[in-house]
């Protein structure tokens, strides 16, 4: 068992041999991120990126899945109160096999709660020519010896990492109100808003998505949650995050079939994100509502028919209460220089 006291500043190690394949990135994608890149091999070659590709979402979640795996799931862990930065570097491609190196940062004693300690990781995510395709810096937070932590009994990995949606998988909700059509990187209005839609967090999609990818004893059992610091069965903060994802990629698809026949703006990949929070636990049966705000573009030097976007998300509960943020960005087209195809 892993207390906060046993991570060293400096300390490097690595762990795991993770294949993905071809439907690893399907089954991920059809659920959470449905753009041609990831669901569809022969659109994905006419694609910005060229060829089929793994969602950065699913990326992260591998990583979770590693990281539980090496070490999270024999230490004190209480969970991450967020990530300061994740940079998808390269794209996952089918038949990648991926590792796992993290690198201790830095240590600190909590203010506010003496049994417990904060560890800042350097995660990567390696493939399988030593590549670093992910990098992701965050805290989390451990119980201290003496602090009566007690590792929650049960075969957590005892599944496989393929993700398998429950049967009665939940519909993103549309808001009430019709979005405006989708615009091109010209026509972005820095400071406006959209509702993207509404996703119910079902204990059976908790688990199923925990099983796969954060096999943390609170995501996957009610009893193991109730004595947890959560209290009752809670989602992953990286099946929140995708949540977000699912909803984004459902409110473009409204803005394409309410611009029909005209020709959308498409949309290329993310180079990573910062600043993303879990700042409420989202417990099973809560309703997440997921907004997005234009914070600033710019056009991209390297692709001239491209510009990139900058975003601020939010997720709200049924209480009103802000769940979850993060800064994000993604290459769109520009209007001024579009496709003749």
């Amino acid at each position: 068992m892993l207390y906060f006291e046993d991570f060293v500043t400096g300390a490097v190690t690595e762990y795991g041999a993770l294949p993905v394949s071809q439907d690893d990135i399907l089954a991920y994608a059809s659920r959470f991120d449905a753009q041609d890149f990831h669901i569809d091999p022969d659109k994905a070659r006419a694609s910005f990126v060229g060829s089929l590709i793994g969602s950065g979402w699913h990326s992260c979640s591998l990583l979770m899945r590693l990281a539980a795996e090496a070490f999270f799931l024999d230490s004190t862990s209480m969970g991450s109160p967020g990530v300061e930065e994740v940079k998808w570097l390269r794209p996952v491609k089918p038949g990648d096999v991926l590792k796992l190196r993290w690198t201790v940062s830095e240590t600190k004693e909590s203010r506010s709660r003496a049994e417990m300690g904060l560890v800042k990781f350097r995660f990567e995510l390696l493939n399988q020519r030593g590549e670093p395709v992910v990098e992701q810096n965050n805290w989390v937070m451990f119980g201290r010896r003496g602090s009566g932590f007690e590792a929650a009994g049960g075969d957590w990995l005892g599944h496989s990492v393929s993700y398998e949606p429950p049967h009665a998988t939940v519909a993103v909700e549309p808001p009430a109100l019709q979005t405006a059509p989708p615009g091109f990187f010209d026509e972005l209005v820095i400071g406006e808003s959209y509702e993207l839609g509404s996703l119910v967090f079902t204990p059976e999609e908790i688990v199923a998505f925990a099983r796969s990818f954060d096999p943390q004893p609170f995501h996957m059992d009610e009893d193991a949650a109730r004595k947890s610091s959560f209290g009752s069965l809670c989602a992953s903060g990286w099946h929140t995050a995708a949540g977000w994802m699912a909803a984004m990629v459902s409110h473009r698809r409204r803005q394409e079939i309410a611009l029909a026949p005209a020709a959308a703006p498409r949309l290329g990949p993310s180079p990573g994100f910062k600043n993303l929070r879990w700042l409420k636990p989202v417990y099973a049966g809560d309703r997440i509502t997921y907004h997005s705000t234009v914070a600033d573009k710019r056009p991209s030097l390297s692709r001239p028919d491209w510009g990139l976007f900058f975003h601020h998300n939010t997720g709200v509960n049924q209480k009103g209460e802000t769940v979850f943020s993060f800064d994000g960005c993604v290459f769109i087209e520009r209007k001024s220089r579009i496709r003749s195809d």
